[in-house]
């Protein structure tokens, strides 16, 4: 036991002592501790560097706000792990740790000569040095640069660990579980909903884990904690996650949770995860995530040892640790007076509490008297000293008027700080929540919420216990009560809580000049005040232009504890209110988080895994060959025996003209548009109009990008008024989605409108040739197929072999065809059925091949192969599919561009090759003249190129300038050995009056 740990004092388990090393020394700690809160009981403050200045480092706080505290750690072979936040990362038997951004040692670094250096490298001078000589930039400046960038060292071995993820519902998701937290979870899981609670901590209780003084209905704060546990552990509806950060909140109810599983556990079982992601879907949401204490803004404010107040009393209170033996504590705050309270019953000479406020609470005068603590109330800290851990203070004297007088030295080992709290609005901002200034508490609480959800206690500006627990209970009620259970609020008696009171600071008064000062803002990126200040006389009014000139609030830990503060300097240096300067944006996640929890099971064979049909086996079986398509495995054709692939084609393509061939088109994307203004999304997505067509009919949809460009291409069926099923290319299906989703989210949010995948759910048989009709008659039931019913582009719901489906009458070979939707788990029986039917008809399975054979010789396009993202619409001769009365739709505008308007575009076009027996190499380049000199002017390029046996000779397609008005003309193809010369011609090879389409 050290002279830092209290015996029998705080909720680690001194019966349970664990060793672990840092920098190499050994020491001991107990069971339950952080690695921050055992260093402490050894006397260790000093943990690293900062990022510029290379200033000796201590822990600022004790939870994961904690800008200071990174380390490496090592849990052996490949599990090395940088940055990782002392104050959360739990000690175990074993562990090894490092600190970071130093060399050749903590204690002797020479990088630290940046910091008598440091009027050199005030805000943004990375903007205005390294100019000259230019050639420098590239032997000098940058390597250093590059060297000298990011915190701690990348891990150079694969990890080895596994990470897990998983989907979850439920009624009510409660972020957080100090008082507010516990209170909603308890009264809206006693209402039978569907419960789920998270808390970034190994245990439940936040702020009761580390305040003692207030009793909740007749127990102590502790008491009533053990109990609400074991209530919410009785409850079946409820599911308790500790250890589990609530990472970010996301559109519509979706949270994401990173559980962390192993790390705090010596000897993890073989192949259990590492961490878990969460993706929880809730009806309601509850944030209840509590506040974060504020910096106090002075010179010296970073030196190990000064640290704030509330980790303090969190480790004296929690862990059983003194902070050290002498502690000042300086604040504006109620708050902090209890930390010294604490420390001196504890046993701990606190040495003063020098208090900024002129005028404090009696009741707290007359308590740190009788604790014989010395009371400096209108006093200001100017500085401290002490090269690897405080050692002393120096205080002094504010008039009424704001002279600051004499300073006065003040022997101390620790430095306790305290500016009151800010509520954590993170998860509530990533909604895009509405932020209320509160002017007397200067602080940001949460406003109007855009998704189903409520805030509760300190993350809403609630402070008090007692009111918090009620505005948890009424928020745990609220939302089960939305969620339709029946829900009653508890009521809650607390005993021996105190009004707390405080003042708001900017920096500190001082007798020091300002514009020299190393009053630290953000402690990580080494930003100070004077920083906050030049970035504004510089021209930066934007709270979002002083964050990246200035790179406060830009570190790992998202500005948690220097954004209110920046933002009061800042407000002070422009003359303008804080909201009018604006408040940073926080993204998720909300705290670092390791990039295999995003990774999941998707790793190493199952990093991009082979998809498969559900009809791949049924190919295999019969002798497909394969060729990947996207991240598919489809079938390329199926040769019979002895056949070869040229044979294996031209058998299937003449089957399917004459008679029948069945195709798995599962992998087509599909995605299901609902909702009351599903038909004006489609109308704003897609260049046709959709807003007439009606249910029951199919319509080509030609998608652009913003560029003008086409992007992705599909037949659409529209299945009621409000429900459309869109196809998309096998290779742009989460492209597609995405694309829908940005828009949807960030330029169209007033539309209502949901968007699934649906590529998985259902399987797709193509079925296309002359007896195409007459095979699945017999098999249908509820769909009249007659011409008059069901017309090329029609679509029905029915049951085909008794499954239902969504039978789209289309084809992509000009054949009469059909596309039969079935659920996925029906789609391989299905499939065979068809097989065996179609045998009166000499059914011909046909490959991807086949398919671009057929679908080349009636001229349909592939996107991506015919087209290559500078294609548009009228290019690729589709100018018939734009909405010419539409007001608008993604890419219109640019479509008008003068370049776009062009006539020497690259168009597409039909080849016929001289020799009708060449066949073009795809990609081949086309000029006009062969003999011109060396390099050739290149005018195109041929994109599909195949042997047609329904023509007799090859075809092509091409893109080529001015494609349009050469059609007759005679172009020239060089290849290795041989040019080739073909006609320019037509698109459509086959049939080209589309009489086949209703044979």
């Amino acid at each position: 036991m050290t002279s830092y740990r209290i015996p029998a004092k705080g909720r680690v388990n001194q019966r349970k002592p664990v060793r672990f090393t840092f920098n190499g020394a050994s020491y001991a700690g107990f069971e339950g501790d952080t690695l921050a809160s055992a260093l402490l009981a050894n006397g260790v403050h000093l943990i690293g560097r900062s990022f510029k200045y290379h200033r000796p480092r201590g822990f600022l706080s004790a939870g994961s706000e904690e800008p200071n505290a990174l380390v490496g750690t090592d849990r052996g072979p490949g599990r090395f792990e940088p940055n990782t936040r002392a104050t959360v990362l739990e000690a175990f038997d074993g562990l090894n740790t490092t600190s970071q951004n130093h060399w050749p040692s903590l204690k002797h670094d020479i990088g630290a000569v940046n910091d008598a250096l440091y009027m050199l490298f005030s805000a943004g001078f990375y903007y205005k040095t390294f100019m000259w000589p230019k050639s420098f930039w590239n032997k000098v400046y940058e390597p250093i640069i590059r060297g000298a960038a990011g915190l701690g060292k990348s891990p150079t071995t694969p990890d080895p660990d596994t990470y897990a993820s998983r989907f979850a519902h439920c009624d009510v998701l409660v972020v957080g579980s100090g008082p507010a937290g516990l209170a909603a979870a308890l009264d809206a899981g006693k209402s039978g909903a569907k419960v789920i609670l998270v808390d970034e901590q190994a245990e439940l209780g936040g702020s009761l884990l580390s305040e003692t003084d207030a009793g909740i209905n007749g127990q102590s704060g502790w008491q009533w904690l053990e109990e609400a546990r074991s209530a919410l552990a009785a409850m079946n509806n409820v599911t308790v996650l500790t250890r589990t950060t609530a990472i970010g909140y996301y559109h519509q109810n979706l949270v994401g949770l990173c559980q962390r599983l192993t790390d705090h556990l010596p000897n993890p079982p073989a192949d259990a995860p590492r961490e878990r992601l969460w993706k929880v879907r809730a009806n309601q949401v509850v944030l209840a995530q509590g506040s974060i204490e504020k910096p106090l803004v002075f010179e010296g404010n970073d030196r190990p040892g000064v640290m704030l107040a509330g980790s303090a009393r969190s480790y004296l209170n929690r862990y059983g640790v003194k902070v050290g033996n002498r502690p000042v504590i300086v604040t504006s705050h109620d708050s902090a007076w209890l930390a010294a309270f604490d420390l001196a019953e504890a046993g701990v000479k606190v040495a003063a509490i020098i208090d900024i406020r002129p005028t404090v609470s009696s009741h707290l005068m007359e308590r740190a008297a009788a604790l014989g603590v010395e009371v400096l109330s209108g006093w200001t800290v100017t500085g401290t000293s002490g090269r690897l851990r405080v050692a002393s203070v120096c205080a002094n004297p504010v008039s009424r008027s704001g002279v600051v007088g004499p300073a006065r030295t003040i022997v101390c080992d620790a430095l306790l700080m305290s500016g009151g709290w800010t509520p954590s609005v993170h998860l509530f901002s990533h909604t895009k929540g509405k932020l209320d200034w509160n002017e007397e508490g200067q602080m940001f609480l949460p406003g109007a919420a855009t998704e189903e959800s409520r805030c509760a206690g300190a993350g809403n500006g609630v402070f008090s216990l007692a009111a918090a627990l009620a505005e948890g209970a009424a928020a745990g009620v609220a939302a089960a009560s939305d969620a339709g259970f029946a829900a009653k609020a508890a009521s809650y008696r607390v005993d021996g809580e105190l009004v707390l009171t405080g003042a708001n600071n900017r920096e500190l008064p001082t007798d020091k000049n300002t514009s020299k000062a190393k009053a630290f803002v953000d402690f990580q990126n080494d930003v100070t005040a004077k920083d906050i200040r030049l970035a504004v006389r510089e021209g930066f009014k934007s709270i979002e232009h002083i964050k990246r000139y200035t790179t406060t609030g830009m570190a790992t830990d998202q500005g948690k504890t220097s954004n209110i503060n920046g933002l009061a300097i800042a407000s002070d240096a422009v003359k303008r209110p804080a909201p009018a300067v604006g408040l940073t944006t926080f993204r998720p996640p909300y705290t670092p988080t390791t990039f295999g929890a995003f990774a999941g099971y998707n790793r190493g064979e199952l990093f991009e895994v082979t998809r498969k049909t559900p009809i791949d086996g049924w190919a295999e079986q019969n002798g497909a060959e394969f060729e990947p398509v996207s991240l598919w495995r489809r079938a390329w054709y199926f040769p019979k025996k002895g056949e070869t692939m040229h044979a294996a084609v031209a058998r299937e393509c003449k089957a399917v003209r004459e008679s029948l061939g069945m195709f798995d088109a599962s992998t087509l994307g599909k995605i299901e548009i609902v909702g009351p203004d599903a038909a004006e999304f489609m109308n704003r997505m897609y260049t046709n109009s959709w807003t007439k067509l009606a249910p029951g009919r199919l319509r080509y949809g030609l998608m652009l990008g913003e560029d003008g460009f086409i992007r992705d291409d599909g037949v659409i069926g529209r299945l009621t008024t409000d429900r459309f099923h869109v196809t998309t290319t096998t290779g742009g299906a989460a492209r597609v989605l995405g694309m829908m989703e940005d828009y949807l989210q960030t330029e169209w949010p007033d539309l209502k409108v949901w968007l699934t995948s649906t590529t998985e759910q259902w399987a797709v048989i193509a079925l296309n040739g002359p007896n195409a009709r007459k095979l699945i008659e017999p098999l249908v039931e509820g769909i009249d197929l007659s011409e008059e019913a069901l017309p090329h582009m029609s679509v029905a719901e029915g049951k085909i072999c008794g499954v239902p489906t969504r039978l789209f009458r289309v084809s992509f070979t000009g054949e009469l065809g059909y596309e039969i939707n079935v659920p996925a788990r029906y789609g391989r029986a299905v499939w065979e059925e068809l097989h065996r039917a179609g045998q009166r008809y000499s059914i011909t399975p046909y490959g991807t091949e086949t398919m671009h054979v057929l679908r080349a010789e009636k001229g349909y396009i592939i996107v991506g192969q015919d087209t290559d993202g500078t294609v548009t619409p009228d290019d690729a001769g589709l100018g018939w599919a734009i909405g010419k009365a539409k007001p608008d739709f993604v890419g219109k505008r640019s479509l008008m561009r003068t370049d776009m308007l062009k006539t020497d575009r690259k168009q597409l076009v039909g080849l016929l090759t001289s020799d009708p027996n060449t066949v073009l190499e795809e990609g081949a380049q086309i000029v006009l003249d062969p003999n011109q000199a060396l390099p050739m002017k290149m005018v195109g390029h041929v994109t599909s190129s195949y042997w047609s046996v329904a023509l007799g000779r090859s075809i092509a397609m091409a893109v080529i300038e001015g494609g349009k008005a050469r059609e007759g003309e005679i172009i020239h193809v060089p290849t290795p050995g041989r040019t080739h010369t073909a006609k320019v011609v037509g698109t459509v090879f086959f049939d080209p009056e589309n009489k086949r389409l209703s044979a």
